[in-house]
């Protein structure tokens, strides 16, 4: 059995045949996504985090509406770029929306990707330490982020309050008991999933990682996770993780299918160089007929390491095309596989 999300990357433009054309558009359309797919059987609605781009860069107000909207599907993101982040306001914010949910937030948060703009983290009042990295300072809000969930009191309080405070020390509200087990890391290497197994994340893995040994993406992505288990027994965690990859299938169910992604199945791996010193694999696209489908996604091996598959969608091509890109994957598919 697999979990099966869908992930947004939350683009809008006015460009010719997009369906979302203004930011209000991918908003709204994105809850009414979610509360579609959660009524076909889709676990899962993920979205994506990127700043100074037309697509979702303030996640909290998205996801809190959703939580409000639906009751059974999970809700997160994949991911939250922490170098942009204050991790305390973060907390609060993260907080309030899965209460809202009722306890469904999966936050995926990492290091962050290639921007739009340089140094983009710097426009946020962010700066690395002497010594740091912009990755370091990322991992460095993340550890800060992973303890205050614990909801532990840390702040002297007031001795002459505005209202009244609870006996020790205080901790930022609103507090959500079990948020801090829900906490995912986007790791493109190997070494950042086995930091994510040490601190008892979740792991988040792409459809792209660095190339670190030249095989196919699927096989790499395979090892990269047998390693972020192993490094979870290792580190004594008592409870069993969560991993997820993300995959782009489109089962061409008809004319509009084939129209739009027919040519995407015959495109294998790709490699290229999304920082200056980090070469990267890429996954390939799947789209064919569903029984082709099921046989081309038994033979990924990271698809069968996971427990959590989440499917990229074309947002800019509306809501009801990609219910039936959901449902064609949830009714045609996954039945062949076992997933359902």
């Amino acid at each position: 059995m697999k979990k099966l999300g869908f992930l947004s990357f939350g683009h809008w433009s006015p460009a010719s045949g997009s369906q979302t054309r203004t930011a209000a558009d991918t908003l709204l359309q994105s809850i009414e996504l979610a509360v579609e797919a959660e009524k076909i059987g889709i676990d899962g609605a993920y979205f994506r985090v990127h700043h100074f781009a037309r697509q979702l860069g303030s996640p909290f107000p998205l996801l809190a509406a959703i939580g409000a909207r639906t009751s059974r599907i999970e809700i997160g993101t994949g991911v939250i770029d922490m170098r942009y982040e204050n991790p305390l306001y973060m907390v609060e914010d993260a907080g309030a929306a899965d209460l809202i949910a009722g306890g469904r937030l999966q936050l995926g948060i990492s290091r962050g990707s290639p921007e739009q703009v340089i140094d983009g983290w710097r426009y946020f009042g962010y700066e690395p330490t002497e010594g740091e990295t912009d990755a370091d300072m990322a991992r460095r809000h993340a550890l800060v982020f992973l303890e205050m969930l614990q909801g532990k009191g840390f702040a002297e309080p007031n001795p002459q309050p505005m209202f009244p405070n609870p006996p020790g020390k205080l901790r930022l509200e609103p507090h959500s008991e079990g948020l801090r087990s829900r906490i995912w890391w986007g790791a493109a290497s190997n070494a950042t999933a086995v930091w994510a197994a040490e601190l008892g994340m979740n792991l988040q893995s792409s459809t792209l990682k660095e190339d670190e040994s030249g095989e196919p993406f699927h096989v790499q992505q395979a090892k990269q996770i047998r390693l972020y288990r192993d490094a979870w027994k290792k580190a004594g965690h008592t409870h069993e993780p969560r991993v997820s990859v993300s995959r782009s299938i489109f089962p061409l169910m008809d004319d509009m299918d084939r129209h739009y992604f027919g040519h995407e199945g015959r495109r294998g791996d790709s490699v290229g160089y999304i920082d200056k010193d980090f070469r990267a694999v890429f996954g390939r696209a799947y789209a064919a007929e569903p029984d082709v489908l099921a046989r081309q996604l038994a033979e990924d091996e990271a698809i069968a390491e996971a427990d959590t598959l989440l499917l990229t969608i074309p947002n800019q091509l509306g809501v009801a095309y990609n219910v039936h890109l959901l449902d064609a994957v949830v009714r045609h598919v996954a039945p062949l596989l076992g997933w359902r």
